[in-house]
């Protein structure tokens, strides 16, 4: 028996505190992410599962199937090797319900709560065989979410208190995207978008295409900037957003007069940066007109990231906080 737990006929009894796998409530932790963005739901990643139990079980655990007798009932926890945001506790409980609908699985700590080493943050109970086959996958789930958590919430600590959003981009891993931008949600981040068919973001790329490969008509005072967006306008659907990425402040003016709604300020100074937010801020816009949001990115880090933060930009958009997240350490004890 595993101290402080009490398994009584399929059901948990917590002698310690007890916390809900899926929800942002308060206990006496501190909770650090009080709003998510993207929501965990089950069904959106069935096929990520079943990816994993394919590439790793595969037609069946030779090791665990030929050494323990299938009714063998264990239980273990889930145990922090190292302090940081839990993120991804729904992911492991739905996960070995797929893999054994009898296995139990209780939350000791609630999603994007900040943990100790040394402390409990779930616990399980079910076949040997269960947990012993599905411990790695449940692993790798745990502690990559709890990465990804855990650096975004130390980036929203240091621009504290500015108002700045710390936002992800599209640097995931192939078909991790949905999971990796909920672990940055929990650790208090804001989602940009989920991919190429939700918002527009006009890139760099995009222009000097337009401009040197598709000869497009620009006549003066029509930037390729204006061009661009007004046949996007005439293109897609009313109502979604429209990003473009300026290198220059010129590039801004341009993205001003098209009445873009976002404009990112991509790899500039902060001295730049700090003449492109007073440039937004200071246009003179139609009534009818809205300023539009700024956004820096581009080489952003956790050292300079408050300096940016202070230019009065409304977003930073930071790739490392899904591509060079580390796995936080989490183990499965079993007894």
């Amino acid at each position: 028996m595993i101290k402080g737990i009490e398994f009584s006929s399929g059901h948990y009894i917590m002698s310690n505190r007890e916390g809900s796998c899926g929800g942002q409530t308060k206990n006496k932790k501190q909770v650090i992410a009080m709003e998510i963005k993207v929501k965990f739901e089950p069904e959106k990643i069935d096929v990520i599962i079943q990816l994993a139990i394919q590439e790793d079980i595969f037609t069946g655990d030779i090791t665990t199937e030929n050494l323990v007798p299938d009714n063998l009932m264990v239980e273990g926890v889930f145990l922090a090797k190292e302090s940081g945001i839990i993120a991804g506790l729904p992911v492991v409980e739905y996960f070995f319900s797929k893999l054994d609908k009898n296995t139990f699985f209780k939350c000791w700590v609630q999603e994007g709560v900040f943990v100790r080493k040394g402390e409990i943050v779930a616990a399980i109970h079910g076949s040997a065989k269960a947990l012993l086959s599905g411990e790695r996958i449940a692993l790798n789930f745990l502690q990559r979410l709890s990465g990804i958590a855990t650096l975004t919430a130390q980036f929203v600590e240091r621009i504290k208190p500015l108002k700045t959003a710390i936002m992800d981009t599209r640097k995931t891993i192939p078909g991790w995207r949905y999971l990796e931008k909920y672990a940055v949600a929990v650790g208090g981040g804001v989602n940009h978008r989920l991919g190429l068919y939700d918002h527009v973001l006009i890139k760099d790329n995009h222009l000097d295409i337009l401009k040197n490969k598709l000869f497009y008509d620009v006549s003066p005072p029509l930037s390729i900037i204006e061009k661009a967006v007004s046949v996007l306008r005439q293109k897609i659907k009313k109502g979604i957003l429209i990003e473009v990425e300026t290198r220059t402040l010129e590039e801004v003016k341009d993205a001003l007069a098209a009445g873009v709604d976002i404009i990112l300020f991509d790899n500039m100074s902060i001295h730049l940066v700090n003449d492109a937010v007073k440039l937004v801020k200071e246009w003179k816009y139609d009534a009818d007109k809205r300023r539009p949001l700024t956004e820096a990115s581009g080489n952003i880090t956790l050292e300079n990231v408050h300096l940016v933060a202070q230019t009065g930009v409304d977003r930073i958009s930071v790739g490392a906080v899904t591509h060079s997240a580390g796995a936080l350490d989490i183990s499965l004890e079993i007894s």
